[in-house]
């Protein structure tokens, strides 16, 4: 669940479009005022119902209010959740939108937009499918272990009630898989191969060396004294021992014995009820647009082709003399491209993020004020996690951003991936577009911490065209990585549609993206069965760079030798994560202010 600046640019922007209320009648004024408060503080209400519905997300935000608790996953909360979302979206409806100003239309746009998706969500179970290779409860605990604070004794004691009621999650998540064995809607088997061993992972008969306990109670700070450090250590591992590692047995018995052996052979969500439907839901919700599948999966067949002839070319330049897929072969398997060290790769990761942020004032601005930094994944989850992603922080919680690299199977993660991958997940990327999105100023707090998939992924991938205005890819071999990356990108439209809507088998999808792409096949298998349990996901990342590198096209075209790119990309990140369509608007509406002089 992936998942998000000083905002002074977009409030000027949203006041340049307010009416003057001079000429506005003192009435029209007091009505306008009214419907405005009422929006306020149905926005306000709902962020705070979401926060104690969510406890876990509230800490990651850093609100303490809520940090003893787990969200509540019993079916009845489920029930009751929608009910919730079924009511909000009828009071937002009564709003009286033509009474709000323009940017209190943005907002009640966008908030309205959220509340008609999850109640259309609401007719596909998602629910029932709580577990699969790229998390669930099994790894919860210690997901949790990393964001928790770690500043006062009520911190731990607070983790420590969350350690001991944890066996309630674990029960209400079986309680939701076997009502999915009911109704026949549980996770395709291959993909989930892994998961007894990822369970097995969490269980220990040490409780020390469990990962939510050496994440918290192996680091404490000096106002905590020692007699309280080791009261904290002792109820930690009691609780290791007597609440989570028994929770987590009973979850492996019932995975082992009832679940796992009645997962599905298909693969594709078309296959489970209402599955077409459910996918043609996703695939909107992801991309913000109206493109269908079949659309989807034509617009990525087409950029395969057009990146492929690029890579062609880029391959020429290195003076290789073989076919593209002798080249890919090449690339896999050549020592030369990998390191034999997982420090080595860090550090060299840590690197290219360095070379990178003296060069971000050419291109931004606005730049956030959150650090971030480059760990490893953790190596509980390394195995069937992907080549890498980013967390965000909170500087509430006073928590940098992190960009997690993969360094498992070392002969998987080649050198010539790893400036692109640094761009994608860290600066310019995820960490700059997200951080700057929680330091938003003026905008409800569902706008800073929210997201849509094709803006946020969509700014990921745009971000890694940007390396040479950034100094990178001067090696041929870095410039074909960049490539490789965005052909993933477009590989993903061709078979996650092919899986899902097409009838595409799991290797059909494999063989077409070793055809067209160097990267590793452990990756590749990783990536693939990604997508099979995330129906729809992985569209959004391709259709939201063509969108966003459409828009700098047609904003350069427009405005010629008065284009400013840092000014467009102020444009672009300072509202927010936006749906696609809202997002051309408020370019196409700074091009014409530009145009007339600028703001």
């Amino acid at each position: 669940m992936t998942g998000l600046a000083v905002r002074l640019a977009a409030v000027c922007w949203m006041a340049v479009a307010l009416p003057a209320q001079a000429d506005t009648p003192k009435a029209a004024r007091t009505a306008s005022r009214s419907e405005a408060q009422k929006l306020k503080a149905l926005i306000d209400e709902q962020w705070q119902w979401t926060l104690r519905e969510y406890p876990t997300w509230a800490t990651a935000l850093g609100d303490s209010r809520y940090n003893d608790r787990w969200p509540d996953l019993s079916l009845e909360a489920v029930a009751r959740r929608h009910q919730h979302e079924r009511e909000l979206l009828t009071r937002i409806t009564a709003l009286d939108r033509a009474k709000l100003s323009p940017g209190d239309q943005l907002n009640y746009d966008l908030f309205a937009l959220d509340a008609r998706l999850d109640v259309e969500a609401q007719r596909f179970p998602s629910e029932l499918l709580p577990i699969n290779q790229m998390g669930g409860v099994y790894s919860e605990l210690a997901d949790v272990a990393q964001q928790a604070p770690r500043r006062s004794v009520k911190d731990y004691e607070d983790f420590l009630r969350r350690m001991r009621t944890f066996p309630t999650l674990v029960e209400q998540t079986v309680a939701r898989m076997r009502k999915g064995l009911e109704r026949g809607l549980t996770p395709p088997r291959i993909t989930v191969r892994s998961v007894e061993e990822l369970i097995r992972n969490q269980v220990t008969d040490e409780p020390t060396t469990h990962p939510a306990y050496t994440l918290v109670f192996s680091d404490f700070p000096s106002t905590i004294p020692e007699p309280e450090r080791e009261r904290l250590r002792r109820e930690g591992a009691a609780a290791v021992r007597e609440a989570v590692v028994p929770s987590l047995r009973r979850l492996l018995d019932f995975w082992v014995k009832e679940y796992f052996p009645k997962t599905r052979d298909a693969v594709g969500l078309s296959t489970l009820p209402d599955g077409e439907a459910w996918y043609a839901f996703n695939a909107r919700r992801s991309t913000t647009t109206a493109l269908t599948p079949e659309q989807i999966h034509q617009l990525g067949l087409s950029e395969v082709e057009r990146i492929r002839a690029e890579m062609e070319r880029v391959m020429r330049s290195t003076g290789f003399k073989g076919s593209l897929q002798e080249f890919f072969q090449y690339l896999r398997t050549d020592p030369r491209f990998f390191h034999t060290d997982k420090e080595a790769l860090l550090a060299a990761y840590r690197d290219i993020a360095k070379r990178i942020d003296p060069e971000l004032p050419k291109l931004f601005g606005t730049l956030p004020r959150l650090p971030y930094g480059v760990v490893p994944v953790p190596a509980y989850s390394e195995k069937t996690q992907t080549t890498a992603y980013y967390n965000s922080g909170s500087q509430r919680a006073g928590r940098p951003g992190y960009f997690f690299a993969n360094t498992y199977e070392l002969t998987s993660r080649p050198k010539w991936e790893m400036e692109a991958l640094t761009v994608h997940e860290a600066v310019p990327g995820h960490h700059l577009q997200i951080a700057l999105a929680q330091e938003l100023e003026g905008v409800p707090e569902f706008r800073r911490h929210g997201g849509y998939t094709a803006f946020v992924e969509g700014w990921g991938l745009y971000s890694e065209s940007l390396g040479p205005e950034l100094g990178l890819y001067k090696d041929p071999y870095s410039r074909f990585g960049q490539l490789t990356y965005e052909m993933w990108r477009a590989v993903r439209l061709v078979v996650d549609t092919g899986m899902h809507a097409k009838g595409w088998t799991r290797q059909q999808a494999i063989d077409f993206f070793k055809a067209n792409s160097s990267k590793p096949e452990h990756d590749i298998t990783v990536e693939v069965d990604r997508y099979i349990v995330w129906p729809g996901q992985a569209l959004a990342y391709k259709v939201g760079e063509l969108k966003l590198k459409e828009l700098r096209t047609w904003a350069t075209r427009e405005l010629g030798p008065r284009f400013d790119v840092r000014r467009f990309h102020d444009t672009v990140l300072l509202a927010g994560p936006l749906p696609l369509e809202v997002l051309e608007k408020r370019v196409r509406e700074w091009v014409a202010r530009e145009k007339a002089g600028g703001a």
